[in-house]
């Protein structure tokens, strides 16, 4: 009986593609991506990739066309009904943020009241206004939302905000997050056992490489009075790997370090006496 794949919805272009196309490959799934196509399959691994705009994402796979998909939180969350979050992926980070022009003297979100403002997501806006008892009117437009205040469309706007760059060249400034949002991997809801068996192979993978990127491989030497105190800086996985050198009361360390702990903990072993410090990426991180 031939095996049934999985079938993957991704973003076919824009600030997500890339990022899912890169994951899938890290995964050790090997697949064809040619400019302009619109469905692949893997050619070790039972999956079959369907290239979509992201709006469309959700439906896909609330139509089970697709099993499952990546797609950005704020996505899901306008478009989305019984598709689920299964894991959030790390990547596509960024804010739906309120924005007024820098004449707006804001001060609190009450100010909102009465005003018009401009959206692609007014499900998301919506709900908001309704959580924090603002009653203001929504005008959903389909693109160029910054420049709505400037030609009288709207008072303020809400859009996605990433580095900030784009509502400054148009005279706005952020003021209040909405929605923190990111890439995840959802799913429908009734995925059949052989299906599900496959989804959670790939979850693994994901998870594997997530860790990794979370996490550095350290390898120093260190003399032996001092070993004690290094070890308690390296816990490691379970514990630090430990094996003497050819040189006389020195011996080699060999652990895992969490990224944001890196420079700390580097700099504290250097004055406990470590050398020879080497710090390398890890591509998957199985525990």
């Amino acid at each position: 009986m031939t095996e049934r794949k999985l079938k993957i919805a991704l973003q076919k272009s824009g600030r997500l593609s890339e990022d899912s196309l890169a994951l899938l490959k890290k995964c050790g799934i090997g697949f064809s991506n040619g400019l302009g196509k619109l469905r692949s399959e893997a050619n070790n691994f039972p999956l079959e990739i369907f290239f979509l705009r992201d709006d469309d994402i959700p439906q896909y796979v609330e139509d089970k066309v697709a099993d499952i998909g990546i797609v950005g939180e704020n996505v899901l969350r306008e478009n989305g009904r019984d598709a689920a979050a299964i894991e959030k992926l790390g990547f596509g980070k960024c804010r739906l943020s309120l924005a007024v022009p820098k004449s707006f003297e804001y001060e609190k979100l009450q100010e909102l009241n009465g005003k018009r403002i401009a959206t692609t997501y007014p499900k998301i806006l919506g709900e908001f206004f309704k959580e924090n008892n603002i009653n203001a009117e929504i005008h959903t437009i389909s693109g160029s939302v910054e420049i709505a205040p400037s030609i009288g469309l709207a008072d303020a706007v809400c859009d996605l905000v990433s580095s900030g760059s784009t509502l400054f060249t148009n005279g706005l400034r952020e003021v209040e997050t909405v929605l923190n949002s990111q890439a995840v991997l959802i799913s429908r809801p009734d995925l059949e056992a052989d299906l599900q068996k496959t989804l959670d192979k790939l979850l693994f993978r994901i998870n594997a490489v997530n860790s990794a990127k979370q996490n550095k491989y350290i390898l120093l030497n260190a003399p032996n009075e001092k070993l004690e105190e290094i070890i308690e800086l390296l816990p490691g996985m379970k514990s630090p790997t430990v094996l003497p050198l050819a040189e006389k009361n020195w011996s080699s360390v060999h652990s895992v370090i969490k990224e944001n702990d890196f420079w700390e903990v580097v700099e504290t072993l250097k004055n406990k006496g470590a050398e020879g410090i080497l710090v390398l990426s890890i591509d998957q991180m199985i525990q």
